[in-house]
């Protein structure tokens, strides 16, 4: 009867096998998407190189025709991160549709450039942003699940205008503000200010529907 219970639920699309291993990380790739990139790290302090997948989307509506008269890919891009183990890899966590496609209309600006790393142990989701700044989210696996412990940003490039650090584990948010209003590069003067955030529990790589609508304004 378990046999018959189990064919059961396969056939309804029911089952999904989380202990899945393999020694191929494209193998975790699920069906409509490819590789865009690929970075290793140790992501769970275990000595061992996991692995951070960038898919992105293959839906061909979604290559269309830019205001330059150009076919661009706008196929949104996703996350899958995989925990070496001594068969190979397992899935740790994934979210398939975060990331806007590289391809983005930006207005009147470029579109950030999405680099994906490991730092000190922590998955970074650092967006580029020229002499406009950066913005960065840090996750930690914690809890079975990366949760989002930190956010960084900076607005202007060889001169900054402004800094912000935002640690969700003490709670606490520092913005730092040039007021040297003619500094060349390395002439800021900061003035900083402190300020606790509410904050009920940290949110989860896996639950954030897009990136470009994570709203930092604590």
């Amino acid at each position: 009867m378990k046999g018959v219970f189990l064919l059961i639920v396969l056939l309804l699309g029911g089952y999904h096998n989380s202990q899945a291993q393999s020694e191929k990380p494209e193998d975790f790739i699920p069906d409509g998407y490819v590789l865009f990139e690929k970075n290793f790290g140790d992501l769970n302090k275990d000595k061992q190189e996991d692995c951070i997948l960038i898919i992105k989307g293959t839906n061909k509506d979604k290559i269309v025709l830019n205001e330059y008269g150009e076919m661009v890919d706008r196929n949104r891009r996703g996350i899958i991160i995989l925990f070496k183990n001594k068969n190979g890899y397992q899935k740790a966590t994934e979210n398939i549709n975060c990331f806007s496609s590289e391809n983005e209309d930006g207005g009147i600006y470029f579109p950030p450039e999405l680099f994906i790393g490991v730092e000190r142990g922590n998955l970074s989701i650092h967006y580029g942003h020229g002499r406009y700044g950066f913005w960065r989210y840090t996750f930690r696996y914690q809890q079975s699940d990366f949760k989002l412990i930190g956010y960084d940003e900076r607005n202007g490039g060889a001169v900054i205008n402004s800094e912000l650090s935002i640690n969700f584990i003490t709670k606490k948010k520092l913005l730092k503000e040039n007021i040297n209003e003619n500094a060349q590069s390395g002439e800021e003067v900061f003035k900083e200010s402190w300020f606790k955030i509410e904050i009920n529990k940290l949110v989860s790589l896996s639950v954030i529907k897009d990136f470009d609508d994570v709203d930092m304004a604590y």
